[in-house]
């Protein structure tokens, strides 16, 4: 079963995903909140799989409660999702940087949320697929001079061609693809690579791979 956290001050907002969610057989909502002191305090309550953020929130913003709940070492299995209106809110990159496992915008399909919420306990994606792509280039764009490349000295050379392939959005199945191999073997060395780098998820494996300079801008091909 997978457990959620609704965190929106949005009542309606919450009631709806809830109604969702729940009505699902391997999906259940524990937990809500209307502000980030709120979420903070139900996180460490509950220990939910996984919490659906929104960004602006009351009393403390989504973004910082995000940072809290993914630097917290005593909550390395949760995973945050942020909820925004716009799909390429200038809050996300920061979220992204912070630890968010990606982002939903409120009115995306039902099947939508409910792959992504699947997807991302999983840790088989990143983001939305309508999205990904997009918000990769933005966060290239927007992202600052890579450093040096000195913590990769630990990865093979496949291990830095997969980290390549998820830093330009490929999800397993397609990097299967590309290097000829099984999907299982790709999901080996994702996990593997996510291990070597400290790295939570995939949305941070792509934030390294940019900051490495392993990935550059305009390699979205």
């Amino acid at each position: 079963m997978i457990r959620v956290l609704l965190a929106d001050d949005q009542l309606l907002v919450r009631a709806g995903f809830k109604a969702l969610l729940d009505a699902q057989p391997d999906i259940e909502v524990v937990a809500e909140a209307a502000d980030g002191r709120q979420t903070l305090a139900a996180v460490r309550e509950h220990r939910p799989d996984v919490v659906l953020m929104d960004i602006r929130m009351p009393v403390l913003d989504g973004l910082t409660a995000t940072r809290r709940v993914t630097e917290d070492p005593e909550l390395p299995e949760v995973k945050v999702v942020m909820l925004t209106t716009f799909e390429l809110d200038e809050y996300v990159f920061e979220a992204i940087r912070s630890g968010a496992s990606g982002f939903l915008v409120k009115d995306t399909e039902p099947e939508e949320l409910l792959r992504a919420v699947r997807a991302v306990v999983a840790g088989d994606a990143l983001l939305s697929p309508g999205v990904t792509r997009r918000l990769i280039a933005e966060f290239a764009a927007r992202s600052k001079e890579p450093a040096a490349a000195g913590a990769l000295a630990g990865l093979t050379e496949r291990e830095r061609e997969v980290m390549a392939l998820v830093g330009i959005g490929l999800s397993n199945e397609e990097i299967a693809r590309r290097l000829v191999v099984s999907p299982l073997t790709a999901k080996t060395h994702v996990s593997r690579t996510m291990v070597k780098l400290g790295a939570r998820d995939r949305a941070q494996l792509v934030v390294l791979a940019y900051e490495s300079g392993l990935v550059r801008p305009g390699w979205l091909g």
